[in-house]
C-alpha cells in the first residue's frame, strides 16, 4: 500500500467512529440527519476500500440515499415544540456500553473460532460456479446456493411495503408537489434517462461484475422517489393495478423459477445448467422492478392537485 491508501484508510477510521458517535450524541435532529448522511457515504467508500464493491453501491443507494431521504422527510412532521428526551443516567450508558462490549466480543469469539475466517467457503463457491450459469460469485451465492434466503428477502421486503401502505393516510403526505417550482421537475426529466441507464447497466453486469438486482433495483427506486418529489409521476397507490403488478412481479417470477424443476423431478431452485444464467438473468430482472417499487412505496406520498387547481393558482400569482 502506498502512502496515500494509508492515509485515506487511517482518515476512515478516525472519521467513521467520530461522525457515528456525533450522530448519537446530537440533539438537534437535521444536523442528525446531515451527520448520519455523511457516515454513509464514508461507509461506502469505506465498503469499496474493503473490496466489497456490492456492499459499497447498496449502502450509497439504500443506506445513505433512500433512508437519508426518509429521515429528511420525517423532520417535517416533528414538531418544534416538542422538548428532547432526558438524556441517559450514567447506570443506563454503563449498562449499554457493557451490553455492547459484550456483544462485540461474542462476535469476534464466533469469527475466531472458524476453522480459517480468512477462506470461508471461497473455493467451494468458486469451484461451483459453473452450474450456475454466471461467472461472479456474488450473484451465484445470492441466486444459486442461497436463493431461499433471497427469496425469502424479497417475500419481507413486499410483506413490509404492505404494512407501510396500510398505514398511510392523505394527511400524512409531504405537501403540495407544485411548490417544487418549475426547474426541479425539468432536471429531474434530465436525470431519469441516466438513472434507467445506469440501473440497467448494473442489472445486466450482475452476471460477472458487482451489480444485481438490488442495487439496480435501489437506483431505480431513487428515480422514482425523484419523481414523486417533483410530482411529475402519478401518485402511487396499492389500488393500482401498474403498482401491484411490478411489486408482485418479482416474487411471482421467483417461484415459477423455484418450482418448475419439480415438474422435471429435481428439487427446487435447482436450475439446468444449460438455462441457469438465463433464469438467472430474467429472475434479477423481475426483481428489479420490484425492489424498485418496494421502495418507492416506503417514501411518504406526495399530494398531487388536480390540473385546474394548478392553473387557478397561476392564474391567481399572474
Amino acid at each position: 500500500m502506498s502512502g496515500v491508501d494509508w492515509a485515506m484508510d487511517g482518515a476512515l477510521a478516525c472519521a467513521l467512529p467520530l461522525l457515528a458517535w456525533r450522530v448519537l450524541v446530537t440533539d438537534d435532529p437535521p444536523k442528525a440527519v446531515v451527520l448520519f448522511i455523511a457516515f454513509g457515504l464514508l461507509s461506502a467508500v469505506g465498503w469499496a476500500r474493503l473490496g466489497a464493491p456490492d456492499v459499497a453501491l447498496v449502502e450509497a443507494a439504500v443506506g445513505t440515499g433512500f433512508t437519508g431521504a426518509l429521515l429528511m422527510s420525517a423532520l417535517g412532521w416533528l414538531d418544534p415544540a416538542r422538548r428532547a428526551p432526558p438524556p441517559p443516567s450514567r447506570y443506563q450508558r454503563a449498562s449499554l456500553s457493557l451490553l455492547l462490549a459484550g456483544l462485540a466480543l461474542l462476535l469476534g469469539a464466533v469469527v475466531f473460532s472458524l476453522p480459517d475466517p480468512s477462506r470461508g467457503l471461497r473455493d467451494e463457491v468458486l469451484a461451483n460456479l459453473a452450474p450456475t450459469g454466471v461467472s461472479y460469485p456474488v450473484t451465484a451465492v445470492l441466486l444459486g446456493f442461497r436463493g431461499y434466503d433471497t427469496l425469502l428477502e424479497i417475500i419481507v421486503l413486499l410483506t413490509a411495503a404492505i404494512g407501510v401502505q396500510s398505514q398511510v393516510r392523505p394527511e400524512d403526505a409531504l405537501g403540495d408537489a407544485t411548490r417544487a417550482g418549475p426547474l426541479l421537475p425539468v432536471l429531474i426529466r434530465m436525470l431519469i434517462p441516466g438513472i434507467v441507464l445506469v440501473a440497467g447497466y448494473l442489472l445486466w453486469s450482475g452476471a460477472h461484475a458487482p451489480g444485481g438486482a438490488f442495487q439496480a433495483g435501489a437506483i431505480l427506486g431513487g428515480g422514482a422517489i425523484l419523481l414523486l418529489l417533483a410530482g411529475t409521476g402519478p401518485p402511487l397507490r396499492m389500488s393500482s393495478t401498474v403498482v401491484r403488478a411490478a411489486l408482485l412481479v418479482g416474487p411471482a417470477v421467483f417461484l415459477a423459477a423455484a418450482g418448475a424443476p419439480l415438474f422435471a423431478g429435481k428439487h427446487v431452485l435447482e436450475y439446468p445448467p444449460e438455462w441457469a444464467g438465463a433464469l438467472i438473468l430474467c429472475i434479477e430482472s423481475a426483481l428489479t422492478i420490484s425492489i424498485a417499487m418496494v421502495l418507492a412505496m416506503f417514501f411518504p406520498p406526495t399530494r398531487h392537485p388536480d390540473r385546474a387547481g394548478v392553473r387557478a393558482r397561476e392564474e391567481d400569482r399572474a
